[in-house]
C-alpha cells in the first residue's frame, strides 16, 4: 500500500496503545486486517472501538432496557428516539454528555455539547423546538467551581440562544465527587410528521456520498478516545481535542437540511459526531451492509495540509453526511449554497463491503468495513456489588431546632437552592410555545407549534441514591422522572438516558452501572416507560476518584391539551392543600441528613412502582378533569421543602396545623410517590374519594393563604423570607460574596 510523505509514523503496538488500543485489542486488529495497519487505519480503529464509539463495556446491559412500546416508533440504534405523538407527528429526542471537553474547556465543551445533540435531532427530519441540560460541579468551595460554572452556563446559553431554541430545564447539583470531573448532559427534542423521518442507513451502491456544512479542521482531534480514558493531572494539555462550535453556522444547517428533506433528494442522512467523517461513514454503510469509498481531497478544509489521518478523526462542527438519490447532486448543492454552507460529493457508496479512503490518488485505508462497525471487543467486566447501607439511628427524627430554621437552610443549599441566575441566560420563550419552564412546574411544557397538544420534558436523576444502592438508585431516576411529567398532567411517553459512570474496569464502578441497569429497567417495564435512546458515559474519574453513579434520565410525555398542564405555585386563597401517598419519614441519604446533621448515609427510599403508577395515574386524570390549582412532587428535601418550593412560586403562603408536632422523617423525609396538590375546597371531597378509590392514600395539609407558612414546629416562617434564603445563594456564590 503506497503512502504519501505526510511523515506518518510506523504502527507499533505502543502507538497503538497511545492510541487507546489495549495489547489484547491490538492483537485482534492485526488478526482481522491480516497485516500492520497503516497510521490512518490505526486512527480509525482506534476511534471505532473506542468506548464512546463501540459502547464494548456497557452493550451487554443495555439490551436489558425495555425499548418497545406501542408507540415508539424507532428506539435506541438511530441518531435519536421517535415516539408517536398523534396526528401524524412524531417527538423526536435524545440525551449525550459533553463531560471530559467541558472540564477542559467549559465554554466551548458545553457549546459544542448543544450543538451537537441539536444535529442528532435534526438529522432525522425533526425542527428542534427544545432543549435541557443536566449539570454536575464539584463542591463550591473547590477552586476550579465557580469558573466552570460560568463557562459551562455561558457555552449552553451562547449556542442555543444563538440556534434560536429555547432551553426550558434541566437540573444543577453539587458535590465533591465531581470535583475533577463536571457533568455536562444535554438533551433535545424535536417535532417532525411521521411520512418525513429519516434514517442513517445507507442504501443504493453507486450513490453518491455528500459532505455538507461547515469546513473541516484540526479541531477535535481524538476527542472519542479522550472521552473514553481517566484524567490524569495533564488533562488541561488536552485542550485540542475539543471543538468549536459556531451556532450561526448550525442554525444555516437546520434550516437547509429541513429545506433539502423537504425534496425526494435523501436516501439517508448522519451527522458527523464523535469521530467526524470516520463514524458518520462507517455507520451509515455499515447499516446498509455496504462498502464506501471517500476521496478526501474533495473534503473542505479550512486548514492546509491536513492529513488523510487528520482529516477523518476531526470532529470539527456543524458538519452532515448525506447519501442522495442518484440524480439529485444538483438539486442539494444549490439549497446549500442558498444556505451559504459548503456542498461537496466526496465519494459513493459500494458493493465490495470495504472501507476505502483515497486523496490525491493515494491509498490511505482499505478495511473491511463490518468489524469496523461491529465487530469492536464486547466485554462481561467483572462486577463488584455495593454494600447495603446501615440503618439509620431511630433518634434522628427528633427535630432539634424550629422547622422554618432548617427549612431556611435546606432551600437555601447549593442542590435546592434557586437557579434563576442560570436559566436566566437562556433564552427559553424563543418560537412562543412555552407554556412552563425552569422553576415553573415539575416538567418543562411545550407546545407542538400550531396545535393544542403539549410536551412534557424533565431531566432528573438523584445520584447519592444511586451511589448508596445502584438498583433502588436506578429504580428511583426513572420514577422521579415519570412523577414529574405526571405532575403536570401529561402522560409519560418514553425515556432517554444518559448514564455518567467512573472506570468501568473497576468492579465496583461496574456493579453500580449494571445494578443502575436492572433498576432502570425494572421501572421502565413497570411503569411502561421504555427507553429509545440514550448516551453512556463512562470513565469519569480523575486521578483514581469516580463521580457517583449518575444515570440521567430524560423523560418527554404528552398532553392533548397544553393549556390544561398544571404549575407548581400555589395561586388561590382558600384552596385545599392535600397530600397523595404515605410519609414514612425516610431520612435516609436524604438532603436534610447531609445539610444539617453533616452525614451522607443510611438506605436510600423503598420505591413501590405499583403504588408510583396508581398515584400518577390518579393526578394526571384530576389535572384532565380540572380539579387541580397547583401539583408538586415530593423529592429532595421532602415534604416541608415541596410546601416551600409552592409557595416561593405563587408568593403566598398557607396555614399547615396538622404538622405542629411533626418531627424531622415527617417534614424532610425523602419518601417516594408523593405529590401535594392544591384543589378548589369544594372539589376536596371528590378528589379524596377519589384517591380512595384509586388506592392511593390521601391526607389534608390544611389551606392555602396568607403571607407565611403557619402552623409548623416553633413557628411560622414568612415566604418573603424563604425566598430571599432560596434566591439568594447562587448569584451571591458567582460573586465571590457568598459565605
Amino acid at each position: 500500500m503506497t503512502s504519501k510523505r505526510w511523515n506518518e509514523p510506523a504502527v507499533t503496538e505502543a502507538l497503538a496503545a497511545e492510541h487507546g488500543i489495549k495489547a489484547d485489542e491490538y492483537k485482534r486488529l492485526l488478526e482481522i486486517v491480516g497485516r500492520t495497519p497503516t497510521f490512518t487505519e490505526l486512527g480509525i480503529y482506534s476511534v471505532m472501538w473506542s468506548e464512546h464509539c463501540s459502547y464494548k463495556s456497557s452493550k451487554i446491559w443495555l439490551r436489558k432496557f425495555p425499548t418497545e412500546a406501542p408507540w415508539v416508533i424507532c428506539g435506541p440504534g438511530e441518531n435519536a428516539g421517535v415516539i408517536d405523538i398523534g396526528d401524524g407527528q412524531a417527538a423526536i429526542f435524545k440525551m449525550e454528555s459533553h463531560n471530559h471537553p467541558s472540564y477542559i474547556e467549559p465554554f466551548q465543551g458545553a457549546a459544542t455539547g448543544v450543538g451537537g445533540i441539536l444535529r442528532d435531532v435534526f438529522t432525522m427530519g425533526a425542527r428542534p423546538v427544545a432543549n435541557l441540560n443536566a449539570l454536575r460541579f464539584g463542591e463550591p468551595s473547590h477552586p476550579k467551581t465557580r469558573s466552570l460554572v460560568a463557562g459551562v452556563v455561558a457555552g449552553i446559553g451562547h449556542y442555543g440562544n444563538c440556534v434560536g431554541v429555547p432551553t426550558v430545564g434541566g437540573e444543577t447539583n453539587f458535590h465533591k465527587a465531581y470535583n475533577g470531573n463536571c457533568l455536562v448532559n444535554a438533551m433535545t427534542v424535536g417535532v417532525a410528521q411521521q411520512d418525513k423521518i429519516f434514517y442513517s442507513k445507507a442504501a443504493g451502491v453507486g450513490n453518491p456520498v455528500v459532505y455538507v456544512g461547515s469546513k473541516t479542521g484540526r479541531d477535535g482531534i481524538h476527542g472519542a478516545t479522550m472521552s473514553s480514558a481517566e484524567f490524569t493531572e495533564d488533562s488541561e494539555a488536552k485542550r485540542p481535542t475539543v471543538q468549536v462550535g459556531d451556532p450561526f453556522t448550525e442554525k444555516l444547517l437546520i434550516e437547509a437540511c429541513l429545506e433539502l428533506m423537504a425534496t425526494d433528494a435523501i436516501q439517508s442522512i448522519q451527522d458527523m459526531g464523535a469521530a467526524g467523517l470516520t463514524s458518520s461513514s462507517v455507520e451509515m454503510a455499515g447499516k446498509g451492509g455496504l462498502g464506501i469509498e471517500l476521496h478526501l481531497e474533495k473534503v473542505p478544509q479550512r486548514e492546509l495540509n491536513m492529513t488523510p489521518y487528520e482529516i477523518m478523526l476531526s470532529e470539527s462542527q456543524e458538519r452532515m453526511l448525506i447519501i442522495l438519490k442518484p440524480g439529485s447532486e444538483d438539486l442539494a448543492r444549490s439549497i446549500m449554497e442558498k444556505w451559504e454552507l459548503d456542498f461537496a460529493v466526496i465519494g459513493h457508496l459500494t458493493d465490495t463491503g470495504r472501507f476505502v479512503l483515497k486523496m490525491d490518488g493515494e491509498t490511505y485505508c482499505d478495511l473491511a468495513l463490518a468489524p469496523l462497525f461491529d465487530a469492536a471487543p464486547l466485554y462481561t467486566r467483572p462486577t463488584e456489588p455495593t454494600p447495603a447501607p446501615a440503618a439509620l439511628e431511630p433518634e434522628l427524627r427528633a427535630l432539634k431546632q424550629s422547622a422554618g430554621a432548617v427549612l431556611t437552610r435546606l432551600i437555601a443549599c447549593p442542590d435546592l437552592a434557586s437557579k434563576r441566575w442560570i436559566w436566566e441566560q437562556y433564552d427559553s420563550q424563543v418560537g412562543a410555545d412555552t407554556r412552563f419552564l425552569s422553576g415553573q412546574a415539575d416538567a418543562a411544557v411545550v407546545r407542538v407549534h400550531g396545535t393544542q397538544k403539549g410536551l412534557a420534558l424533565s431531566s432528573d436523576v438523584t445520584p447519592r441514591y444511586c451511589h448508596a444502592d445502584p438498583y433502588r438508585g436506578g429504580m428511583q431516576a426513572v420514577a422521579e422522572s415519570y412523577r414529574n411529567i405526571s405532575a403536570v398532567g401529561a402522560t409519560p411517553l418514553a425515556i432517554t438516558d444518559n448514564m455518567n459512570f467512573g472506570n468501568p474496569e473497576k468492579p465496583r464502578i461496574m456493579g453500580q452501572f449494571a445494578a443502575c441497569v436492572e433498576g432502570m429497567a425494572e421501572a421502565c417495564r413497570v411503569l411502561d416507560y421504555p427507553v429509545v435512546s440514550g448516551n453512556v458515559s463512562l470513565y469519569n474519574e480523575t486521578n483514581g476518584e469516580g463521580i457517583l453513579p449518575t444515570p440521567t434520565v430524560g423523560g418527554v410525555g404528552l398532553l392533548a391539551d397544553g393549556m390544561k398542564a398544571v404549575g407548581l405555585a400555589l395561586r388561590n386563597a382558600g384552596d385545599v392543600l392535600l397530600l397523595l401517598g404515605e410519609t414514612a419519614g425516610h431520612l435516609g441519604q436524604s438532603l436534610y441528613l447531609r445539610e444539617i446533621l453533616g452525614r451522607e448515609d443510611g438506605p436510600t427510599p423503598p420505591v413501590d412502582l405499583a403504588l408510583e403508577r396508581r398515584t400518577a395515574e390518579l393526578v394526571r386524570a384530576l389535572i384532565a378533569d380540572g380539579l387541580v390549582s397547583a401539583s408538586h412532587d415530593v423529592s429532595d428535601g421532602g415534604l416541608a421543602v415541596a410546601l416551600a418550593e409552592m409557595a416561593m412560586a405563587g408568593g403566598i403562603g398557607a396555614d399547615l396545623p396538622v404538622l405542629a408536632d411533626a418531627d424531622a422523617g415527617t417534614l424532610f423525609g425523602e419518601d417516594q410517590a408523593r405529590y401535594v396538590l392544591a384543589v378548589p375546597a369544594d372539589k376536596a371531597a371528590e378528589v379524596g374519594a377519589r384517591a380512595a378509590a384509586a388506592g392511593v392514600p390521601v391526607s389534608k395539609l390544611g389551606t392555602v393563604g396568607g403571607d407565611a407558612l403557619t402552623g409548623l414546629p416553633g413557628g411560622a416562617i414568612p415566604v418573603a423570607a424563604l425566598r430571599g434564603a432560596n434566591e439568594g445563594w447562587l448569584p451571591s456564590y458567582m460573586a465571590g460574596t457568598a459565605h
